[in-house]
């Protein structure tokens, strides 16, 4: 198996964030820097498997227990409801994690249930971070799941950055869902989408960085269900000549969502954006940049749900390493993509037709 994890070095740099598209040496990466913890560990994440992967982690957050480590594992209750089991929640309460659910289901209150907790969030003693797409099952594993694993990027920082990653984490797990206004480290922010503020401040951020896009946008995304603003900026862009370029999966897990992606591209294509659909497997991916200076790495999909909905967490950054190696990821992707024109999507069959309208219509609760 190649190693493609896109990294200079094994060791944390303050300065640099690391850069992670293969789920086996993520994996690894996090379970050295959990075999090393000597406080803390502190982890959200919104899929987390009963499966080879899972039992792995549950292994080491449980040995690290042990050895006197406070542990604090954050999981989405709908997330989750299908990939994780009872024996393993009792098997990590048993040895110390303390396991908390996000938002579980409530005849109360079922619209809470609605509104989730899709972060995957990875902090070793306030010092080291991860923040992206993966979520801890089986499916990211070349090793386990073979060439169909699904092709997904997380990134890894240090220092202040990381301390303030542990902060966000805090405020959310004592059931503070506003984060302060977002400072930035070296010119990084780790941006939540919920802040004193105001609500939807991911989704500002991403007003801010395509509006000023001058030459490209590169935008990768798994689910791409855009509200008619981000369609604008979006189109708006390609017309005054910027290069806008859109990275989708051929494959999906969630059809509907994929029928109201669908809905979108006649009019994205008609103003000038470029859509391309990943073939080789599932796409979970979800990066941005802008003129090769700007990028974003995160847990938010371009739609409804991630923008508006539920609670997310994006590292937005002008890392000239980070922002080189994502183009180049990118480009790789578009080699292993399919162009789809106007022409082309013109003749799509009419049940299809029908199909996108269906999925427009559940747009919001997708």
């Amino acid at each position: 198996m190649m190693t493609t994890a896109i990294q200079d070095s094994t060791d944390c740099d303050t300065n640099t964030s690391l850069l992670f598209t293969e789920g086996d040496t993520l994996y690894d990466a996090m379970l050295a820097d959990i075999a090393t913890a000597r406080k803390t560990i502190k982890l959200e994440s919104y899929i987390f498997a009963d499966d080879e992967i899972g039992q792995r982690f549950a292994r080491a957050l449980s040995k690290r227990s042990a050895s006197g480590v406070c542990i604090q594992l954050h999981l989405d209750a709908a997330g989750s409801l299908f990939w994780y089991s009872r024996r393993l929640e009792r098997e990590l309460k048993r040895n110390g994690v303390e396991v908390r659910w996000f938002h579980r289901w409530s005849w109360r209150n079922p619209l809470r249930y609605n509104r989730r907790n899709h972060r995957k969030l990875l902090v070793i003693d306030d010092s080291t971070a991860y923040v992206g797409g993966f979520n801890i099952h089986r499916e990211n594993s070349y090793l386990i799941y073979g060439k169909e694993r699904w092709r997904d990027t997380h990134v890894q920082f240090c220092g202040g950055l990381a301390v303030q990653a542990g902060q966000i984490f805090d405020r959310f797990w004592q059931g503070n869902r506003r984060w302060l206004q977002p400072q930035p480290i070296n010119r990084n922010l780790l941006v939540p989408n919920y802040s004193l503020r105001g609500r939807f401040f991911l989704n500002k951020m991403f007003i801010d960085l395509f509006s000023g896009a001058k030459r490209s946008i590169f935008l990768t995304t798994p689910y791409f269900v855009p509200d008619h603003r981000s369609q604008r900026l979006l189109t708006s862009a390609a017309q005054r000549g910027v290069d806008v370029r859109l990275l989708v999966p051929d494959k999906s897990d969630n059809r509907v969502a994929q029928w109201a992606a669908h809905a979108a591209y006649d009019a994205l294509l008609r103003h000038g954006v470029r859509i391309f659909e990943y073939k080789p497997r599932m796409l979970h991916a979800k990066t941005a940049i802008v003129d090769g200076k700007r990028a974003t790495v995160g847990t938010a999909n371009f739609d409804y749900r991630s923008l508006f909905l539920n609670y997310e967490l994006n590292l937005f950054s002008p890392d000239s390493i980070l922002c080189r190696k994502l183009h180049e990821q990118f480009q790789k992707d578009l080699m292993e993509a399919k162009e789809i024109h106007l022409q082309q999507w013109k003749r799509r069959l009419l049940i299809s037709r029908l199909f996108e309208f269906i999925g427009w219509i559940a747009r919001r609760w997708l």
